[in-house]
C-alpha cells in the first residue's frame, strides 16, 4: 500500500492539533502561569513550543500543497489564544486538498529555515526527515513540559490512542 503525502501529513497534524489543545486545556485546568514553564532555562516556553507546533503543521502542509504559507495570525498569549491558534491552524489544514498535494511538483526542492540554517530537501524527505519529526519534538516538548510541572497526563493525552486507569 502506498501512502500519500497528503495521508500522511494533514490527518496526522490534525488529529495531534486535537492533542495539542488538550495539552492547553491542562496547562490551563492546572495553572495558567505553566504558560511560561520550561524544560531549561535556555529552552523555549509551553507557550511557545505549542505555537511552533501549530505553526510546523502548515510550515510542511502548505509548500508540499504548492501553496503559499499562509500568515500565521496573531494571537493573544493565553490559553485562550493558543486554542485560537490551533484552531486557526487546523482551519487552513482543512483548506488544503489531496489533489493539490498530487499536483505539486514531486521533483521540486522545499525550502525551509531550521535555526540557523536553511534545509532544502525533496517533498518525501522534507515530511518523513523534517517536518513530522520537528512538530513531535515540540509537541512532545510542551506535554514533557507539563508533566515536569506536576500536571497529571499520560500516554493517553498525548497519542489519545493508550487508555489506562491512571495517568500513565
Amino acid at each position: 500500500m502506498k501512502v500519500s503525502l497528503f495521508d500522511a501529513s494533514v490527518p496526522v497534524f490534525q488529529r495531534y492539533l486535537e492533542r495539542l489543545a488538550g495539552l492547553v486545556d491542562a496547562a490551563e485546568a492546572h495553572d495558567e502561569a505553566l504558560l511560561q514553564a520550561r524544560l531549561a532555562p535556555d529552552m523555549l516556553s509551553f507557550a511557545t513550543q505549542v505555537v511552533i507546533a501549530a505553526n510546523f503543521t502548515l510550515r510542511a502542509c502548505f509548500p508540499l500543497a504548492g501553496r503559499e504559507l499562509p500568515p500565521y495570525g496573531e494571537f493573544p498569549a493565553t490559553c485562550a489564544g493558543l486554542r485560537q491558534h490551533i484552531a486557526h491552524a487546523a482551519a487552513l489544514l482543512a483548506s488544503l486538498t489531496r489533489e493539490e498535494f498530487e499536483r505539486a511538483d514531486a521533483s521540486r526542492l522545499i525550502e525551509s529555515r531550521a535555526g540557523e540554517a536553511v534545509v532544502e530537501l525533496a517533498p518525501p524527505a522534507f515530511l518523513l526527515q523534517y517536518a513530522l519529526p520537528n512538530f513531535f519534538f515540540h509537541l512532545s516538548t510542551a506535554y514533557a513540559i507539563l508533566r515536569e510541572q506536576g500536571v497529571a497526563l499520560g500516554k493517553a493525552h498525548f497519542d489519545g490512542f493508550h487508555v489506562y486507569g491512571s495517568a500513565t
